[in-house]
């Protein structure tokens, strides 16, 4: 059976991954994180002193997950997303947080002041989800809340039937 692939983008913090690994039990969809992917094969290529974290070798990522891509069925979540080739995504779910409540998510990380500062204003100005518009088509571009535990479980259902639709619209 065709399975779509799906990308969950966004500013850290937003709550992309605890909605992927939930998205994933739910659906059999296989969940990949692209930051415990780059850090188990050690997908980088130098350190950003600055912000305090490896600076990630994007074309090492890219041909790590060509394969499984082109199978089809997963879920992809990372909070860049120009790097991927378009061709792999059927849709792309940017989520988004109110400021005051990605601050504190943050905080409670540990990000050092600029870190914080910097993606909190990448979430004001809507970084992720203007690059996600740059880099995929519109109509499969979608922004989702992601602020209280009911939007988590609104996006879930949201997707499952998105899921449910694109299989159903995929079988021969």
């Amino acid at each position: 059976m065709l399975l779509p692939n799906i990308l969950l983008t966004g500013t850290p913090g937003v709550g992309k991954t605890t909605l992927g690994k939930e998205l994933a039990s739910r659906s059999g969809l296989k969940y990949i994180n692209v930051g415990d992917l780059a850090r188990e094969g050690q997908l980088y290529d130098g350190y950003d002193e600055e912000y305090d974290c490896p600076i990630l070798d994007e074309d090492r990522v890219v041909d790590e997950l060509e394969n499984q891509m082109s199978e089809g069925g997963v879920i992809v979540d990372y909070h860049g997303c120009d790097f991927f080739p378009e061709r792999w995504f059927h849709i792309v779910f940017v989520l988004k947080t109110d400021n005051s409540i990605l601050y504190e998510r943050l905080e409670n990380r540990g990000y050092n002041e600029k870190k914080l500062k910097d993606n909190v204003q990448c979430e004001i100005f809507q970084v992720l989800h203007e690059e996600a518009l740059a880099s995929y088509k519109e109509e499969i571009v979608h922004q989702l809340p992601s602020n209280k535990p009911e939007d988590l479980e609104d996006n879930i259902n949201q997707i499952l039937k998105w899921i449910e639709q694109w299989v159903k619209d995929h079988s021969s």
